[in-house]
């Protein structure tokens, strides 16, 4: 794993060394025509939402179309896939998400290298993630949660939106550093109806997704996956503060086909910053429960990098298995 680290940063670090390209691809040409933004899920979640206000602020900014295009799939694999192999032009981008550094170490036969096939260019936006147990569960607090279900070893189940997902991940790596024996249900639609209704005890659940339940009573936080609390949410403790060294959070970022001209790269990369820096479009993600996550592309390299690292222990660990 850390041989391919250093590949990476490798990479990525690289970029920025390439000789002059001629001007057909200098960064003050492009775009001069539409750019597509793939999407490796549905439309309507967090991913595509974020995208499609970048996307928008984008193409005001640099006077072409950026379009988002839906390509869900294989737990993000179908939409990776494409951009993968699509021309270095810098006319298809990729939104990469937590789910592509976890399914580097959870899929064995990709037909596709995250690290050798996509190159980095920005970040997007952090979003936390919220654990949360149903109402009838008795504890009140994040320690009182950890000493029921150590009193209680394998009785409780939490919900995720499938084995390997961040959703279970975080649960995982929950379990192992807070010594807690908890079970993973996953689903293939969406867990919230048995959450709420008491089917299954609690979530490590993406606080957009479940912050209007919680404000109702329906849904009881306990603690914020974040390093630090959150502005969504900032009476509620960060699980870091019982359990030291615990974080998860859900990212997205944005990557494009490896060889793309290092001008380009880093245009879009100035550009994303400048977009994720506009105090209106900080505040619309403030509404998501999202942060910005303003990175040069080395240094979102080195982020998913240790990501892949991070997340790949804990499959390897917790033994996870595609569904």
């Amino acid at each position: 794993m850390k041989l391919r680290r250093r590949r990476f940063l490798h990479l990525a670090a690289g970029a920025a060394a390439l000789p002059a390209l001629p001007s057909l691809v200098r960064a003050l040409d492009y775009p001069t025509r539409p750019v597509r933004i793939v999407v490796p899920y549905p439309a309507g979640i967090a991913p595509d939402i974020v995208a499609r206000v970048v996307a928008q602020s984008l193409s005001q900014r640099l006077k072409q179309q950026f379009i988002v295009d839906n390509r869900p799939g294989g737990a993000s694999n179908v939409g990776t896939a494409i951009v993968a192999h699509a021309p270095p032009d810098g006319y298809t981008l990729l939104v990469v998400t937590t789910t592509n550094a976890i399914n580097t170490s959870l899929y064995d036969n990709l037909d596709f290298d995250l690290i050798r096939d996509i190159a980095p260019v920005a970040g997007l936006v952090r979003l936390g993630l919220v654990i949360v147990v149903h109402p009838s569960v008795p504890a009140q607090t994040l320690p009182e949660f950890i000493a029921y279900a150590k009193a209680n070893p394998g009785k409780i189940n939490y919900a995720s939106v499938g084995s390997g997902a961040a959703t279970n991940v975080a649960g995982e790596l929950f379990k192992e550093m807070a010594g807690v024996n908890l079970v993973n249900v996953p689903y293939r639609g969406s867990y919230l109806p048995d959450l709420l209704s008491g089917q299954v005890q609690a979530s490590f659940t993406p606080i957009l997704q479940s912050l209007s339940y919680i404000n109702a009573g329906k849904l009881r936080a306990l603690a914020v996956t974040g390093a630090t609390r959150s502005q969504s949410l900032p009476d509620v403790p960060a699980a870091a503060e019982f359990v030291p060294g615990y974080e998860a959070y859900v990212w997205d970022a944005v990557g494009a086909p490896a060889k793309t001209p290092a001008e380009i790269i880093e245009q879009l990369n100035k550009e994303i910053n400048a977009v994720l820096a506009d105090p209106a479009i900080k505040a619309q993600f403030a509404g998501l429960g999202a942060e910005p996550m303003l990175m040069t592309p080395a240094e979102f390299g080195t982020h998913i990098a240790s990501e892949i690292e991070k997340w790949g222990k804990v499959v390897k660990t917790a033994r996870i298995k595609v569904d």
